[in-house]
Order: C-alpha cells, then structure tokens, then sequence
C-alpha cells in the first residue's frame, strides 16, 4: 500500500495547477523555469508511485488510493472524488510519462512568451492528471475542459503554418464534441434516479434499477457521437491532422498522446458499464464506422501525405479506428486491447512528434519530398523515428503490437470480415511509415537539403531531445516486454460484474 503521508493524486493534480497559479500572478522567469521541471515531474513521480503500490493497495469496489473532498455542492451529487482502478491506472500512468517528456522539451524549446507557455502547458498536465483519477463524472468532464482550453491557445499563439485557421476549427469540433458529451452525462444524471455523479455508486444503482432500452440506446449514442468527436471519429475527424499540424510540439504530444484518448476512456469507464443495451445496439454501426473510415479511407489518405508532421496526424486518426474497434466488441479481451493500444499509441505518437519537429530543426521543412539522407549526419535521430514508427506500425517488442493483437483476437469472434479489414490497416501503417522512414532519413538528399546543410551545418539530437524521446521509447519497450504489468489491473477492473460481458482475461 501507500505510506505517502499525502494523497498522491491529489498532489499529482495541483501541483502542476498551483505553479500554474504562481507563473499567472508574476513569478520570475528564472523560477518559473526551474520550478518548472519539478512541476512537471511531480505527477510522474505521483503516477509512477500509484502504479507500483497498486496491487498491494486497499480497494473499495476496484478503486484504490480512495478519497473524498467536499465541494459545497453534496446535495447535488457532485463531490471531488479520486481514485484510481484497473482501466485508469494506465492513463494516469500515461499522463505522467508524456506530460513529464513533453514538458522537458518545451523548456528546452526557446519558446517565445516561455513563461505563459509552460503555465498553459502545466494547466494542461494538471486536467490531464485530474481527468485520469476522477470518479465523480462531473469533475472527469470537468478536469477534460480544463485540460482542453490551452490547446485552443497555445495553437492560436504558438501554432505553425495556418494556426488560426487551424485553432478555429479545433474549437468548433471540440466544443460541439465536448456539448454532446456534457448533454449525454447530464441526462444519464437526470435519468438515472441516482441524483449522484459518483460513477461507483451509479454502477451500484443502475445494476439493480438498469435504464430503460430505448433511453439506453439514446443515451449511448449522444455519448459515442459526443466522445467520438474528441477522438477524431470518421467522419468528424478532420480537425486533427489540421491541428496537429500546427500545434506546437509540446501541445501536440500532450493533446494526441493523452488528451484525445479521454473520450474513448469515457466510453469504456461510463458509457459501456452504465449502457449495455446502448452498447449492443450500436456496436456494428460503430464498427463499420471505425474500419471503413477511419482504418481505411483515413489509411490511404495518411499514405497520400508528402507533409511529415500531417502524415503522423492523419495516422493517429487512423489509430483511433481499432480503438472504435475494441470498443465496438466490448468484451474483456476487446476492451482491455483498447487500454493496451491507448497507452503505446499515446507514447509512440508522442514521441514521433517529438522526433518530427527535431526533423524540422534541421531541415527547416515537414515536406518529405525535400529531404534525404539525414540519417547520415543524425544518426541517433534516424535511430529513434525508425523505432518509433515500427512501434507504430505494431512490431514484436513494443507495446502497440499487444494493443492491436488483443483488439483483433476479440474483433474475430465479433466479425471475422470486419477482422481482415482491420488487418489489412497494418499493411497500409507499414506503407506510410516505412516510406516516411525512407524518405527523410535513408534516400539521398535532395538539391534543397544539401542546401540548407550548406548553411546550417545538420548535428545530431542534443541531450534535451535526447532524454525525453528515450524516457517515451522506454515506456514503449518496457509495456511491449511485460504486458503484463498493466493487463493484470485492467483484467480486475474489467471482470467486475458491471463491467463487460466476458469473463475471458487479457494476456494472463
């Protein structure tokens, strides 16, 4: 158990928002950066330190590190509510992990306004941490919106090529995304005689007194258009690799590598236990949507891309497909695949936007057509996009190849015509990722990259960019060699009998 003499999710989630508070009220930026690093580390330190005492920790309904804060608001079922099961433990790890890399590379960037910059992004990592360890829906949907804001900002202010465009269109998608999703929790409050956002005790009541079937479907299906908004679902998901495309990279690791996996996280921790019914019926819609759209039409689109930085976003689009797909199958196996795939595709797609902006440091471009032969002069740089993209791909080794493994074991028994199409989205990955690969780092340089080496003699990745694409490369290793480190908390989580409709585990 833990011997903390504080909760450590509690700390996990303000510290980053308290030195937040202190950048906003005109601390110097000689402090602000500094202090910086340790804001950012305490929620790794907190998340790591919750995934190693979790087994051994005291659980009450599958929740352990249980506590509760009043708000003032009791009556009407909203309390500050933490804790952490099976199925958020490795998102709270994730946050921690890629909030913690994201963070060293932003004060290394030499970012302008660097000061606000780190504020927005340790706002960011205080949501994400908050979002990840909340059981109250209310402060789950809350702690989302906080994490949210910045994004729009930080594009608008900091983005690249197309920015404002770009933010415009993030606000309209995630804001109709995320009205959707508040509609859909505010009326499964409303409906489900609970009068609480306690998601243990809703568990509890709508196992004995389940909504009615034709509420189910409805309910389910605001909740699946409204969160499938905020993970990029075909065909609502062009707002993505346009906004990627001009977010700055510490924004971007942290928004595709974390905060996108939250409406997939809300679907599998509320909508599917509350819902069944909902999820039965809507289960082969959203498995179509998901292969079709977003695995292949998504899929050869990402292979259309010549812009570096747009192929890695329209390819985590892609990602988010066989997420659906788990999702859709809904048993233990199915489910417990999806966890696995958000927690290495939320690393991997980290790190390659990292490694894709030091591209662009040093051949001042994202277009693949005018690079070549960098693996040359940047060897170590070669080294880690080559093992990121087969990370992406899903090779043997790293933590997406069991992600993806489990999804397409539960999707066969589901559809075994939706399972060959899923799979032929591997080949396509394989495409675009080793093509990119080839491009930038192995085919001869082209008449503008020798020019621009003319000027800018290309080095290699300096040590600022080198610890934090390792530290996401050895999550990604680690998770890939022993699975079972998170497959064994996420198969109690999944087991419990308002839970998933299988009793089959995950990687035993």
């Amino acid at each position: 158990m833990s011997h903390l003499p504080f909760d450590p999710l509690l700390i996990a989630i303000f510290a980053p928002l308290a030195l937040a508070l202190f950048i906003a009220f005109g601390l110097p930026k000689f402090w602000s950066v500094r202090l910086a690093y340790v804001a950012f580390a305490i929620p790794l330190l907190m998340a790591l330190h919750a995934w190693w005492h979790f087994s051994s920790a005291a659980q009450t309904s599958g929740y352990a590190f249980l506590t509760q804060y009043s708000t003032g608001l009791d009556e009407l079922g909203i309390t500050l509510k933490l804790g952490l099961n099976g199925i958020s433990l490795p998102l709270f790890v994730l946050a921690g992990i890629v909030g913690f890399a994201a963070g060293l590379y932003a004060i290394q960037s030499d970012a302008e306004r660097l000061k606000i910059y780190l504020m927005l992004l340790l706002i960011m990592q205080g949501g994400l941490m908050g979002a990840f360890a909340s059981i109250d829906v209310f402060f789950l949907y809350f702690f989302h919106e906080l994490a949210l804001i910045p994004t729009f900002i930080m594009v608008g202010v900091w983005g690249g090529r197309d920015r404002s465009y770009a933010a415009m269109k993030l606000t309209i998608y995630l804001t109709l995304g995320a009205m959707i999703s508040l509609l859909g929790l505010i009326a499964l409050y409303a409906k489900s005689g609970a009068n609480t956002f306690d998601l243990i005790a809703l568990k509890e009541h709508l196992a004995r007194f389940p909504l009615a079937t034709t509420l189910q479907h409805n309910l389910f299906g605001l909740l699946v258009f409204g969160f499938g908004i905020l993970v990029s679902l075909w065909p609502l998901h062009t707002w993505a690799p346009l906004g990627y495309g001009a977010a700055p990279s510490s924004n971007a690791m942290l928004h595709a590598g974390v905060l996108k996996k939250f409406g997939l996280y809300g679907l599998i921790q509320v909508a599917l236990p509350l819902m069944p019914a909902g999820h039965a019926h809507w289960a082969h819609p959203l498995a179509w949507l998901a292969v079709v759209g977003n695995v292949l039409v998504v899929g050869f689109i990402t292979i259309a891309q010549r812009d570096l930085k747009q192929m890695i976003g329209y390819s985590s689009v892609m990602h988010m497909g066989y997420a659906f797909l788990g999702i859709a199958v809904g048993t233990t196996v199915g489910l417990g695949g999806v966890v696995l795939l958000m927690v290495a595709h939320g690393l991997s797609v980290a790190l390659l936007f990292l490694l894709a902006t030091s591209v662009h440091h040093r051949t001042h471009t994202f277009a693949m057509d005018e690079m070549g032969g960098l693996a040359q002069k940047a060897p170590v740089l070669a080294a880690l996009f080559v093992a990121a993209t087969f990370a992406s791909i899903g090779l043997p080794g790293f933590a997406n190849f069991w992600g993806e493994l489990t999804i397409f074991v539960a999707l066969w028994k589901f559809s075994p015509l939706i399972t060959a199409l899923a799979v032929a989205g591997v080949v396509i990955s394989a495409v675009y990722g080793l093509r990119a690969a080839a491009r930038v780092f192995f085919g001869p340089a082209t008449d503008r990259m020798n020019e621009v080496a003319a000027k800018h003699p290309v080095g290699d990745l300096r040590w600022s960019e080198k610890i934090p694409a390792l530290l996401l490369l050895a999550a990604l290793l680690f998770v890939g060699c022993w699975p079972k480190s998170l497959s064994g908390p996420i198969n109690a989580a999944l087991a419990t009998p308002a839970g998933v409709p299988s009793s089959n585990t995950l990687l035993r």
